[in-house]
C-alpha cells in the first residue's frame, strides 16, 4: 500500500490522469471522498490526502488503501488539479498564503470552508478558478444537501465535474455566492437541529412511558420517514401536516403546544442566526 509520495513523484506527467486532492482530512474530506469512489469519480490511487496528523494518517490509510498521503501543500498542489479545500476556516486563512505560491493555471480549487467568500479566497489564492460549496454531515451517509456557487473563471467541466462530485453525497443547489450564508443556516448547520429535535421527541417519548430504545427507534424513523414522505409525493409539509391533524385530536392539541412555545419562529431565528454568524466568519 502507498501512503507517501516520492520526490520524483511531484514531477507532473502530461500524460498523467488528474488527481484529487484533499487539502485536510477530516469527517468532511472522508465523506466526499467516500462519495467520489462510490460514483466512480475517482479511484483510491487518484486520491491524495495532505494531512499532518499521523493519527489520521493512518485512519485514511485505512479508509481508502491505496491512495497517499503528504504532510505538506507543497507536495499536494504540483500533483492535483482538482483541490478540495477540507480545512477549518481559520485555518485556511491562516495558510492560505503560503500556498498561493502553489496554485497554477489548471487547478480548480473548491473550497467547503464556512463564511469565506469567493472574493476572499481568489484574493488569498490569486485565482477565479475556486467553487465555493457548502455541504452538510449527512453526506457521512451518502445523504447531503450542498449548496455550490462558482466563480468567473470555473470551467463548464470543472463545474459539471463538482456538481456529479457533491450528487454522489446527496443533491446540490445552485446559488449565488452571497446566498451560500443563507444555506449554511439552513442546511450546512441544520444536522444540529433535526438531532437536537430528535432527541426532544426520544425524551417526549420516555415521559409518556416508553422505554428509552423504543423512543429513539420511534423518533429516528418518524423524522426519516416524514422527509422522505416530503421529497418523494412533492406536496407541500403543511398540506401533508393537515392530513394527519383530524378535529379535536391528539396532532392539533400537541401543535398547539409548539405554536405557543415558539417553536417555528424560534427555527426561522436559529437558521437566521447561523447564517449572520457564517457571514461574520467571512
Amino acid at each position: 500500500m502507498t501512503n507517501s509520495l516520492s520526490q520524483s513523484s511531484l514531477v507532473p506527467s502530461k500524460t498523467a490522469p488528474k488527481k484529487l486532492g484533499f487539502l485536510g482530512g477530516g469527517q468532511m474530506a472522508t465523506a466526499l471522498a467516500k462519495g467520489a469512489l462510490a460514483s466512480e469519480l475517482a479511484m483510491t490511487g487518484d486520491m491524495i490526502f495532505c494531512e499532518p496528523s499521523l493519527a489520521q494518517q493512518k485512519r485514511l490509510a485505512q479508509l481508502f488503501p491505496g491512495c497517499s498521503l503528504v504532510g505538506s501543500g507543497a507536495e499536494l498542489f504540483p500533483v492535483c488539479d482538482r483541490i478540495i479545500l477540507s480545512v477549518k476556516p481559520q485555518v485556511l486563512r491562516e495558510i492560505a498564503g503560503s500556498l498561493k505560491k502553489l496554485v497554477h493555471g489548471d487547478h480548480c480549487l473548491i473550497s467547503i470552508a464556512a463564511g469565506i467568500s469567493l472574493n476572499h479566497l481568489s484574493e488569498w489564492f490569486g485565482t477565479h478558478a475556486i467553487i465555493r460549496v457548502m455541504p452538510n454531515t449527512p453526506a457521512q451517509v451518502l445523504a447531503g444537501a450542498s449548496g455550490m456557487a462558482c466563480c468567473r473563471d470555473v470551467n463548464e467541466t470543472d463545474r459539471q465535474w463538482t456538481e456529479q462530485f457533491l450528487k454522489s453525497v446527496g443533491s446540490v443547489v445552485h446559488v449565488s455566492d452571497a446566498l451560500l450564508h443563507a444555506v449554511t443556516g439552513l442546511s450546512g448547520s441544520g444536522p444540529a437541529y433535526v438531532l437536537m429535535m430528535i432527541e426532544a421527541m426520544a425524551d417526549g417519548g420516555v415521559a409518556a412511558g416508553l422505554s428509552r430504545e423504543v423512543s429513539m427507534e420511534l423518533a429516528v424513523q418518524t423524522v426519516l420517514g416524514t422527509a422522505k414522505m416530503v421529497k418523494e409525493t412533492g406536496l407541500h409539509p403543511a398540506v401533508l401536516k393537515d392530513q394527519v391533524t383530524s378535529p379535536a385530536g391528539t396532532t392539533i392539541a400537541a401543535l398547539a403546544v409548539l405554536e405557543q412555545r415558539g417553536f417555528r419562529s424560534a427555527m426561522i431565528d436559529a437558521i437566521l442566526a447561523a447564517s449572520n454568524r457564517s457571514k461574520a466568519l467571512g
